[in-house]
């Protein structure tokens, strides 16, 4: 089961500042626009679609087909309803992963998982918002971060 709470800060002043805690005991503070002293609950949501598609991407370059992955990214960009509840309506998901020789294959496969096997986020957006994602692969160029030369072979 999964549980937070949210306690209203000063309850005798006219702020909506709330003091978020989650189940496995993290706190942070809820704000709306005009306090900006933390995330809008709905900015949560997209950080939390592009968190949970990040770990399962991630998790299955590196596990299932031993990608050398050394940097990663998920940006997410949502449009909202005019009108409440502002649900998402068109979620666009961008990935960048940075490594040595990364698989075109492997990516597209982890991404394919992600959003139809694994991410509960995003499979609740999806009941509604259309899910629109693209990635890009970067070559990673740091000398030192190379995977070892062959065995007796000299540089």
């Amino acid at each position: 089961m999964i549980t937070a709470k949210v306690e209203l800060n000063q309850p005798l002043k006219q702020h909506r500042q709330f003091a978020a805690q989650t189940g496995s005991g993290h706190t942070f503070l809820l704000d709306d626009t005009a306090g900006g002293t933390g995330p809008k609950p709905i900015e949560l949501v997209a950080a939390a679609l592009a968190g949970c598609t990040a770990f399962d991407v991630v998790t299955i370059l590196r596990q299932k087909y031993h990608q050398k992955v050394t940097g990663y990214e998920v940006r997410v960009e949502a449009d909202q309803a005019e009108r409440p509840p502002q649900v998402f309506t068109a979620v666009r998901i961008h990935h960048v992963v940075t490594g040595f020789e990364i698989d075109v294959a492997a990516v597209e496969e982890a991404i394919r998982l992600s959003e139809e096997k694994y991410c509960s986020v995003g499979a609740m957006v999806q009941k509604t918002a259309s899910l629109h994602t693209t990635y890009e692969i970067v070559e990673e160029k740091t000398e030192w971060m190379k995977p070892a030369q062959a065995a007796g072979v000299q540089g």
